[in-house]
């Protein structure tokens, strides 16, 4: 029996963000080959922050699938993303999509920023 861990997948969709993704690129007119794009980028109140867009894939993307939804990551957001779910909820209060990351230590009141373990030692 082999005993390693199993690497954690790139990102996975929850079959309400993937419904919704769904929905979203349906109603986009110039939506044929798109996906969805998750990012990270320098900024936010915590220090890196998320971002989501509809994109074509590129050739150096990392590449996951949920529900019928193409997921791409380039390689220094998956560094961060790694292990991510994206739900969507559609409450009144405290809907839209939601990214629960294993890899933040603590995230911004609003969850679109976060900072990682590693960044968080560094500042003390």
């Amino acid at each position: 029996m082999n005993d390693a861990a199993e690497p954690r997948p790139l990102v996975t969709l929850t079959e309400n963000a993937a419904l919704e993704l769904r929905a979203r690129l349906a109603a986009e007119p110039q939506a044929a080959g798109k996906g969805l794009r998750l990012y990270v980028e320098q900024g936010g109140c915590s220090g890196l922050q998320y971002g989501m867009v509809f994109d074509e894939k590129r050739p150096e993307d990392l590449e996951a699938a949920a529900f019928g939804v193409p997921v791409w990551v380039d390689a220094f957001s998956a560094n961060y993303l790694r292990g991510s779910v994206v739900d969507f909820s559609d409450a009144l209060m405290g809907g839209g999509f939601k990214i629960t990351n294993p890899q933040a230590a603590s995230s911004c009141g609003c969850g679109k920023s976060f900072e990682t373990a590693s960044a968080e030692r560094a500042a003390s």
